[in-house]
């Protein structure tokens, strides 16, 4: 019986570029984003707004601070409405939660998206913000929320945690709504141990998330800031709720997003073997992705079609060393939960959304496995399936 014995939460290691950069960093003693010249911090800002087409990025210290500070710039307060998926992880939620505001959960799809037709009839409800998660890299028809959002005055933040390096109809992830969010944490798709960026085209958003994140009246040296004249609109408005990024992270995160795009290119070459392999598992479906979809595949989906076989299926793979997370169970596991475990969000009826998480299977994809790893664990998965999902014959 084959086994798998490759971790499934380890990393591949920081470039020796990256390495390099922050030895440098440490022996400069120069830490603080304000304390560095040149700084790595603006550097990244300028980069990663580059390579979004944003006018305006800002490095955080992760991406639920990201999450947090879009909601404040928005004017997001104590006892608002804000829209978010019902099928996200705990910081989206939280974000919302810390900020005082009353997360509204939309249901999803088989297809792991936000459910349009849920959507547009809680649109009218009073939210005025939008928290959108792409999660686990699914991204949803955007020209359609757009249209459902700009209709109602609903302004959209993007939850890329999943999704940097994705886009929809050519168009990047993050780059849709009025600000984008991005996580930089190890399982993210660059790896600072924490850390977020974010991205907006809007002047006087960048300046109040700026301010938001600790600026200290050194705000002209962000790498993509706005004018003095945009920050004179919002100077001792904004409180400082410090949240920068440090020039070490940066250091190690800026060769990463150079090579952002070969990074993809081989996460997807792995998703798509593990898919191929996984269509020949019985009691499972692997969930297609739209044309207009360019994700990034550092994770990958099943839905079952019988949840009460799952927990034996999960169990058997974990034997053989092959890790699922399963979302229908009674109680968080990990970084693995569902919205009725979250229990400062009021209680929602999301009887489609149950039904799905009930089926669903996750496994991450890290880049330390190869092709051949792919096919093992493919080959697991349509063993252990065949003993558990396949219904008894007399």
């Amino acid at each position: 019986m084959e086994h798998f014995t490759k971790s499934f939460t380890r990393q591949e290691p920081i470039p020796e570029e990256g390495i390099a950069a922050a030895v440098d960093v440490m022996r400069g003693g120069g830490l603080h984003r304000y304390g560095a010249t040149p700084s790595h911090v603006a550097s990244l800002e300028e980069e990663f707004a580059a390579r979004t087409g944003a006018a305006h990025a800002l490095a955080v210290a992760s991406g639920g601070y990201a999450m947090g500070c879009a909601l404040r710039a928005l004017g997001v307060g104590p006892g608002d409405a804000v829209l978010t998926n019902a099928f996200t992880l705990a910081p989206v939620p939280g974000a919302i939660a810390a900020v005082g505001a009353r997360a509204v959960l939309v249901e999803v799809t088989e297809d792991l998206v936000l459910d349009l037709d849920d959507l547009a009839a809680k649109a009218d409800g009073g939210a005025k913000v939008l928290m959108l998660s792409h999660m686990r890299g699914h991204i949803v028809d955007m020209h359609a929320l757009m249209a459902i959002c700009d209709r109602a005055g609903i302004a959209v933040i993007e939850d890329c945690a999943h999704t940097m390096g994705a886009a929809w109809d050519g168009h990047p992830s993050g780059r849709w709504g009025a600000i984008g969010c991005y996580s930089c944490q190890t399982y993210k798709h660059i790896n600072s141990g924490e850390g977020g960026l974010i991205v907006t085209d809007d002047a006087d958003l960048a300046a109040r998330m700026i301010l938001l994140s600790g600026s200290y009246m050194l705000y002209a040296r962000n790498g993509t800031a706005p004018s003095e004249e945009v920050f004179a609109r919002h100077k001792g408005l904004m409180p400082n709720v410090s949240g920068r990024m440090d020039e070490l992270r940066a250091a190690i995160l800026r060769p990463q997003l150079r090579d952002l795009s070969r990074q993809v290119a081989r996460w997807n070459a792995c998703y798509r073997a593990m898919e191929h392999g996984f269509r020949d598992a019985p009691g499972l479906s692997v969930i297609d992705r739209p044309q207009a979809e360019a994700f990034v595949g550092s994770s990958i989906q099943l839905l079952a079609d019988d949840a009460a076989r799952l927990p034996a299926f999960v169990a058997g793979c974990a034997a053989r060393g092959v890790e699922w997370k399963w979302f229908g169970a009674d109680r968080p596991v990990g970084f693995t939960s569902a919205h009725r475990h979250w229990e400062y969000v009021d209680r929602h009826a999301l009887p489609r959304t149950d039904a799905v998480l009930s089926r669903l299977i996750d496994l991450r994809v890290p880049l330390t496995f190869d092709l051949e790893d792919c096919a093992l664990i493919a080959r697991i998965v349509v063993d252990e399936a065949e003993r558990h999902l396949t219904t008894a014959k007399a």
